[in-house]
């Protein structure tokens, strides 16, 4: 039996994101770290889109810096939230952009909340777990397995740390094949901070054109417009369920497909 977080109900960037982004600011805020400073941000797309819109919400001022392949409606979603956006020659966010971003908040006088080592994005998701068990409980089920991209690898982890304390249950990542690029999950090159702290099982590899036609996949067969992370997840399920065989899986859809059009209409041939 398998089952799907489906993250994009969350409401500011329709993402699993918005948990991480939410804690990081309140926790900041309650700490005093902004007090009238601006928010600068290295994201290639959710992130940045929840910071904004809760930007918004504390009066906070935002700059995004966005990797170059960033697609165009981050972009412009991004915008249409009144934030600066700053497109870099960086072709995936790795230690050396965030770096670069650090710099650049500190000769600012900005904010930088650094995604990728805030350990306040790891702790959101330890109730991203918490919601999961009290759902598949309620049915009278634990997650056998559980499946999950791993970007900043803050989701995986909070999660996987929360179950391999209670429960005998298996966590697998899912990350692009080399030299592929998927919106939202990186490869373990990159350096993933969380994801070395916690027992992961194993990884999964999984190309762009498998992580689309999950997607449509998932669309046709069930309904979901599910976003390009959320194909890959699926498509790393079809190939561990095939092995395992029949258990409670628990699957991490992180978002919607409504941001990934282009991409669609490009595999579709519509353009």
């Amino acid at each position: 039996m398998s089952f799907a977080k489906l993250e994009f109900f969350n409401p500011f960037s329709r993402s699993i994101k918005d948990r991480a982004v939410f804690n990081m600011l309140m926790k900041a805020l309650e700490r005093g770290d902004i007090k009238g400073k601006p928010l600068f941000e290295a994201t290639s797309g959710n992130v940045g889109i929840s910071l904004a819109a809760l930007s918004n919400v504390f009066g906070i001022e935002f700059r995004a810096y966005l990797p170059n392949p960033t697609p165009k409606a981050t972009q412009v979603l991004l915008r249409v939230l009144g934030a600066e956006v700053v497109m870099t020659e960086f072709e995936t966010i790795d230690p050396t952009m965030v770096r670069f971003v650090e710099e650049e908040a500190r000769k600012a006088g900005a904010v930088n909340l650094n995604q990728f080592e805030n350990d306040d994005n790891f702790l959101a998701h330890r109730f991203t777990a918490r919601e999961i068990e009290e759902q598949l409980r309620s049915i009278g089920k634990t997650p056998d397995v559980i499946i999950a991209g791993i970007g900043t690898s803050g989701h995986i982890a909070g999660i996987a740390s929360y179950f391999k304390e209670r429960y005998d249950t298996q966590v697998i990542g899912v990350v692009p094949a080399k030299g592929e690029k998927i919106p939202g999950i990186k490869r373990l090159e990159t350096k993933p901070k969380w994801y070395f702290q916690v027992e992961i099982d194993r990884v999964v590899e999984i190309t762009r054109k498998e992580a689309i036609e999950g997607a449509i996949r998932v669309a046709r067969s069930d309904g979901l417009l599910i976003g390009l992370s959320s194909g890959a997840v699926f498509r790393a399920y079809e190939k561990i369920a095939g092995e395992l065989g029949e258990k409670t899986y628990v699957l991490i859809f992180p978002d919607d497909g409504f941001k990934y059009v282009e991409v669609f209409e490009s595999y579709l041939g519509m353009t």
